[in-house]
């Protein structure tokens, strides 16, 4: 049974890729990819998600949200904190490495929010929404339509750290960090999440060699992927991080959605800070186990890394 999957993303890298692989996983129906600006413009991230739909070309193709931001959420209050890791520096200028995307442009554009209405609403209970990038098109979501998130049938964010501290800034997590009153309004709503953290998506790596044993059985269709975007993130995070290999924490989030064995979760209660200098963005777990206390969210607490290689793996093999 197929798995009515819609993803909103602020492509990048990671995002890119999950976006493959769930267009072309036969046990997901892709209904949505819907645009938000985050380590991108809004404008910017529409045109990389096109970009990737056409560069596998699905047998079915999804609708597709656009947004007209012009700048990354995470510049427009011009916030400068401590130790700030710029994410283009492990995507590119333009979130896809060095590659010039040029594409034919949408016609009769959808705002991302509004699509994701529209398609909860012919759906109804039968959609998960996974959200990669910050969650301001969700937050407009519930704004505009309060029953949105209770028409999911499930919500799946990948963001947030519970122990490991952040990637963009000692504290945070990118996507929580760039827009953290829209996390706080999705991820304290009263209805269904679940949280992917950097403490899980982090541990699947996809190495050197494993990316060259992988290369080696991909298909020529693929060229742009294992050609130019794969080995650009490879590159930049052992020159920039010093590690040698890709965390694959978009193809987590998405795993734990498509095969949800190699996963487990726990309930916990979450809070998100808005206005630290040092903190803003940063997700506060109350793990003090006080049983009066109720928990608001799950959390993905671990995760078998091998079994989210082995869907990397499998998927690819069928582009």
């Amino acid at each position: 049974m197929t798995r009515k999957l819609i993803i909103d993303a602020d492509p990048g890298i990671g995002d890119a890729l999950a976006i493959a692989l769930a267009a072309l996983d036969p046990n997901i129906d892709l209904v949505g990819v819907t645009a938000t600006s985050g380590c991108v413009s809004g404008m910017i991230a529409t045109q990389n998600i096109l970009s990737v739909i056409e560069s596998v070309d699905p047998d079915k193709h999804p609708r597709l949200g656009a947004s007209t931001a012009t700048r990354p959420v995470f510049r427009h209050d011009g916030v400068e904190a401590p130790g700030f890791l710029d994410p283009l520096r492990l995507n590119g200028n333009y979130g896809l490495g060095t590659a010039e995307i040029t594409i034919a442009q949408l016609h009769n554009q959808r705002e991302s929010a509004k699509l994701l209405i529209d398609l909860v609403k012919n759906n109804p209970h039968e959609v998960t929404l996974l959200t990669l990038g910050p969650l301001t098109n969700v937050a407009i979501a519930c704004e505009m339509a309060p029953d949105f998130l209770d028409s999911l049938q499930r919500l799946v964010c990948m963001g947030g750290s519970i122990r490991v501290g952040g990637d963009v800034t000692a504290a945070a997590e990118f996507n929580i960090f760039a827009d953290p009153m829209s996390a706080q309004t999705v991820l304290q709503s009263a209805s269904t999440r679940t949280l992917v953290p950097l403490d899980v998506s982090s541990k699947a790596v996809l190495t050197f060699d494993q990316f060259d044993r992988l290369k080696q059985n991909r298909k020529y269709a693929l060229r742009w992927f294992f050609d130019e975007l794969i080995p650009f993130a490879l590159r930049a995070h052992h020159e920039d991080l010093g590690l040698e290999g890709l965390p694959l924490r978009e193809v987590t989030a998405l795993a734990s959605i498509a095969e949800p064995r190699h996963f487990t979760s726990k309930a916990m209660s979450l809070g998100v800070e808005l206005h630290g200098t040092l903190t803003r963005g940063a997700t506060v777990f109350d793990q003090r186990g006080i049983d009066r206390w109720q928990t608001n969210i799950d959390v993905i607490n671990s995760v078998d890394t091998q079994g989210v290689l082995d869907y990397f793996a499998q998927v690819s093999r069928t582009w």
